[in-house]
Formats: C-alpha cells, structure tokens, sequence
C-alpha cells in the first residue's frame, strides 16, 4: 500500500491531450465546488497542502494529478454547480471531465466529495446517475461532518444511504471530515482497495 509521504502533484491537465499516460490505477474526487475535495486528499494522504483547499469556489480548474505509490494515482477534478464560472467555462469542464470518466482506462474509482449539511443536490444527483451505467466503483464521502454534532451527523448518513441506495445501490457512503479525522481511515482504506485492483467495496457502515 502507498505511504503517506510518497504522495506527489504529477501534472495538471487543462485539456484531454494534456492528461498523463493512461495506465496503472487511477481514484477520482469529484463534488461540488467548496465540497471539500482538496481538503479530503490532503487528509487522507497525510500530506498537508498536497492539494490545493481554497475557500474560493471555482479555483480547481484543471485535472489534477498526484502520484501515490508506484503507478497508482489519486485525481482531483474540477469542481461543478459554481455559479460565477461562465457558461463557456462549464461547458469545457464537463467535456473534459465526462470524457475522461468514461474513456479512461486506469480509473478504478470515484470518490463523490458531499457537505454533509447539503447533500445529494440536483448536481450530485446528476452526476450519480450518470456513471451508474459506467459500472465505476463509487465511493460517497459526507464531508465537514465536524460540522454537526454525532446524533446530526448519523440523522445525515442513515437519510443520505437511503438516497444513495435508490440511485447506486452498491456504493459505499461514509461520514467524513478532514479537520477532525473522522472517516479519514475509513476512506483510505476503501481507495486503497481500488488502487490495488480489487473490486468493488461494500457500503462503510459506521463512522
């Protein structure tokens, strides 16, 4: 398995020419813009400022890449449902970003990055059911879920299941936050799994 100090930015694509050679295995943070993603990659590689967590919406504007382990690779993708970035610019991110999860080859899971005090939005949803027929595996994280207190927080996972259950049934979904560490061994363990080439992963059931 990866050690947290082998985790390193490897490029940043802007375009689909500019993507790194399609090989080894490949995990994908995607959600919202402000979600989390940056903030969530950090945590669980262990490697403060890895990735870049911006309070400003909209900042990841690009594929990023960042290497962790010998040809395993976690990306973070551009951020949707920000509604300062132009139409032009959206239309770009989403051709770049559908394309690349459905054509390439080495991404063996998808991590949906969610604020826990407002999940599954029409985007969220959207993007759900749209790799359903891709057969990725995908993993929900809760995110902020410092934000709430315990007894909030398992209100959110358990109505949050329910949801995730009517559109991917075989996902995972888990509370998370990378202030506190809480779920941060809980995912890693799960991208672990799909960066060592093993199928899909039951649905985390505490944290």
């Amino acid at each position: 398995m990866p050690r947290p100090q082998q985790a390193h930015w490897i490029v940043s694509a802007g375009d689909l020419r500019s993507l790194p050679p399609d090989r080894g295995f490949e995990v994908a943070f995607v959600g919202r813009s402000n979600s989390g993603k940056s903030s969530a990659i950090n945590a669980i590689t262990a490697c403060k400022g890895l990735a870049f967590a911006s309070k400003t919406p909209g900042r990841t504007q690009t594929i990023n890449f960042f290497g962790w382990g010998t040809n395993r690779y976690l990306v973070d993708l551009p951020g949707y449902g920000y509604a300062k970035v132009s139409a032009h610019q959206t239309r770009d991110w989403a051709l770049l970003i559908s394309t690349y999860l459905r054509e390439r080859v080495s991404l063996r899971g998808l991590v949906v990055v969610m604020d826990v005090r407002h999940p599954f939005t029409e985007r969220d949803v959207e993007l759900l059911k749209w790799v359903a027929p891709l057969e990725r595996t995908v993993h929900v994280l809760l995110a902020k879920a410092d934000k709430l207190s315990r007894s909030q927080g398992l209100t959110a996972l358990e109505l949050s299941r329910k949801r995730l259950t009517q559109i991917l049934p075989s996902s995972g979904i888990q509370l998370f936050s990378a202030t506190s560490g809480a779920g941060v061994a809980a995912a890693r363990t799960v991208i672990e799994g799909c960066l060592a080439g093993r199928q899909k992963n039951p649905p985390v059931k505490g944290e």
